[in-house]
């Protein structure tokens, strides 16, 4: 019979690697300081985890940094949560920091690449989706459209300007993006509660 796995040594080393990748970065990570920081050992942690790669898109997806669930029955208001949500976590030294080196180790590893896109991307998008969702149910968003593609639309601009820095995301960005896109895919019946 396999020996049950112990949760307090997974949650100590996702709770090691976030700890970590705040204090040093991605590049600077080693299993050896992970081990360390967790209290445990290299190959307890290699036991529970197929590499050190692997072991950060699981301390991300732990993490959930940036996944809002909203519905404040404004499709606007909705949406601008969501991408200030998503502006916090791509500031964020666990994410959005390490995406740039991250996407490199995606394109070479395309189990980790799902992995990453069913764990941490995923979460985030299925919560935009039930908003996008309600927003059609309610009228707001033109019918027929590719959800998929309306959740890109919003969520590219943040994740660009994030990833090459060649911008600021300021305060205003999100109610900038949300009503530029809105502006394509909405209908413009409702009234919504945005700022003017």
């Amino acid at each position: 019979m396999a020996r049950q796995r112990d949760e307090r040594i997974d949650n100590a080393v996702l709770a090691a690697v976030t700890a970590l990748l705040r204090k040093v970065g991605y590049s600077a990570l080693t299993m050896e300081a992970i081990a360390k920081r967790a209290g445990t050992s290299k190959p307890a942690i290699r036991r529970r985890w197929k590499s050190q790669k692997h072991l950060v898109v699981a301390a991300m997806a732990h993490d959930r940094i940036g996944v809002v669930e909203i519905d404040t029955g404004c499709t606007h208001c909705d949406i601008v949560g969501h991408l200030e949500a998503l502006q916090v976590a791509m500031d964020d030294p666990t994410l959005g920091h390490v995406l740039p080196a991250l996407v490199a180790d995606l394109a070479d590893d395309p189990e980790l690449r799902e992995s990453f896109l069913a764990a941490v991307w995923g979460p985030r998008r299925e919560a935009c989706i039930v908003s996008l969702q309600k927003a059609k149910t309610r009228g707001d968003i033109r019918p027929g459209l590719d959800i998929d593609l309306v959740v890109d639309l919003f969520a590219a601009p943040v994740v660009f300007r994030a990833l090459f820095g060649h911008r600021e995301l300021g305060p205003e960005f999100a109610e900038d993006v949300a009503r530029a896109v809105l502006v394509g895919v909405g209908t413009g019946d409702r009234p919504c509660c945005a700022k003017t």
